[in-house]
Formats: C-alpha cells, structure tokens, sequence
C-alpha cells in the first residue's frame, strides 16, 4: 500500500501566504539521536560575544542592539542581544525583567516610524545559542504581511531605499539613548557637492547587485549542518568561559546579587530598579563616543559645519600694513 501525502494546510489558503500554485508537502526526516551544537555551544564559537560594539547601531551596559546588514524589504529589521553569553532560560531574575523592558522600549522605538503599523517580536534561537530576540516591522497599510510570515515577506520584498534604512536606523538609536546607552547609527550625510554631469548622477545598472540577507538567512537561524565542529577543539569546553554568569551579572566586576537581595540604587529617587539599571552605561575605553566626549555630552553626534564661501575665506584673512 503505498504511503499517501499529507494534505497541505489551510494556511496555505490564507492571504497573507506569501506563495501560490501547487503545492505539496515535504517528507518529514527521521530524528536524529542527538541534535548538533549551536554557535556558542561545546566548541563552537560564538560569533555574537567576538562582535565589537561599532557592529551595533545602540550598546548599554548589558544590552545590544544591531540591524541586517543592508536593507531588507521590511521598514526595519532588528536583533536585541545581551552581553553575556547567555540564553533564555539562563537569565537571572534582573536581566530578566531588564529584557521585558528592553523588549517594550525598543518595539516602540520601531513603531515610533514613519509608515510602521506594528511590530513583531519572534525568538526562534535554533541557530544560535547567543539570546537574541528579532524586531520584524511591519509596514502601515499592507494587510497582507499581516500574522506569522512576514519573516518570509522580508526576503521577498524588494529593499527599501538605503538612505531611507539608514535615518530609521538613527532615529530608533537616538530614542533608545533617550534612556542611556550610547547611540552608534548615523543618518546619510548630506551630499554638498553635485554631480559635475547628469550621467554621473545615474546608477550603473549593469553593475553587479549584492547579495540580499533577510531573516531566515541570518547566521543565527541557518542550519548548521555543513559546518561540523572543529575535531581539535575540546568538546566539553563550558560556555561559562566566555563571560556568561549562571547566577549574577556579567558586567565587568560588578558584583551579582545575592538571592533575595533587592537593590536600592533607585529607592531614593522613586524609579523603578530595573528602569534605572538601563541608565547611564559607561563608555568603553578607546571608543569613538569615549574620546568625543566631555562634560556629559557623550553619545552626542557632532555639528556638521556649513560650508564657507569663499567670499567669506578673503575677509577672514589678515590684512598687512603697507
């Protein structure tokens, strides 16, 4: 009797099911006895804790945010990421409430675009076990992205304009620095001169496009089935070696909390403890925000001079005596 295919599943039927035609069901692969490692776990590097902070539009004290890597066919793409190597379930209770509050802070810093009707907040973390939760923006006005696969949109969609991805990148950094952290995305520069001709003002369109990167080809959520582990590393090296704290913070020297001791750095002010812990990081050291800053300007982007005629150059110059 030969085995007869599932059918396909209503969602198929849906008007957000980014495909059409016909359709079929894939066979379902036997489980494999033990599931490989992910990046940052046994001997696998973790590419997310080797990241430098200029990799990230805004950093805090135990919190990271970056974006793809170009545009995408989504108004914004976002990844948050803590410090420490650590993943959902390992988090202690601070960080743990921190994250809900990072995850509200950031979901409206996104929303706060223009042209932006919600937000959608997914973890999957199959690919990487680095915890990085993903910021999906969903454009106001298209019902059809609506519900679970506008991931699969994203790669579909053809990608915003660079210079239009780059301000929103800005915008979101400036916002969450309204609460601490140090902003590291720049709006596009304004361009003062213009072209010399009208042909050097058009695009090549012969030239060669780059390779789009969407969600579901990011490094964290790729199989990693063609990437076996390297033999002469020790498989049973602990994750803990790269910073992660089981039980406490991983900042620096800071001192974890002992169980059942409550912080009392806001109790004089009123403010929430976990609010207050997202405030006011320190620059790192050799950073360009740590050398530009001074007095408590910090994180602030610089004026950009206006540019001088040369009428004024001739009257700022010191005239001799005869």
């Amino acid at each position: 009797m030969q085995d007869t295919p599932p059918a396909v599943p209503d969602f198929t039927q849906w008007p957000s099911f980014p495909f059409e035609g016909d359709l079929r069901v894939k066979k379902l692969d036997d489980p494999v006895p033990v599931e490989p490692p992910r990046k940052g776990e046994g001997s696998r590097e973790c590419v997310t804790c080797s990241a430098p902070d200029e990799a990230y539009i805004w950093v805090g004290e135990r919190w990271r945010v970056r974006a793809m890597d170009r545009p995408t066919g989504l108004p914004m793409v976002l990844i948050l990421e803590t410090r420490s190597h650590l993943d959902l379930g390992d988090l202690p209770n601070l960080l743990a409430a921190e994250l809900g509050v990072m995850t509200v802070r950031l979901e409206r810093a996104i929303r706060s675009l223009d042209d932006v009707a919600r937000v959608h907040v997914n973890r999957w973390g199959d690919g990487s076990a680095h915890l990085h939760l993903w910021f999906l923006a969903r454009p106001r006005g298209y019902l059809q992205l609506r519900g679970t696969f506008l991931s699969l949109w994203d790669s579909i969609l053809p990608p915003i304009p660079e210079a239009k991805w780059r301000e929103n990148l800005a915008l979101v950094a400036a916002w969450l620095a309204d609460f601490g952290g140090r902003p590291l995305a720049e709006p596009p520069r304004i361009q003062w001169q213009a072209p010399s001709s009208i042909a050097s003002s058009i695009p090549d369109t012969d030239a060669e496009a780059a390779p789009e990167t969407s969600v579901i080809e990011a490094a964290e959520e790729r199989p990693i089935d063609d990437e076996p582990a390297d033999p002469n590393v020790d498989a049973g090296a602990d994750r803990s070696a790269l910073g992660a704290e089981q039980d406490g913070w991983d900042d620096g020297d800071a001192k974890a909390p002992s169980p059942g001791e409550v912080p009392v750095s806001g109790a004089e002010t009123g403010r929430p403890v976990v609010e207050e812990a997202t405030e006011n990081p320190t620059p790192l050291a050799g950073s360009a925000a740590a050398e530009n800053a001074s007095d408590g300007d910090a994180g602030q982007q610089p004026k950009v001079p206006s540019p001088r005629r040369p009428d004024d150059v001739a009257a700022a110059k010191p005239t001799t005596a005869s």
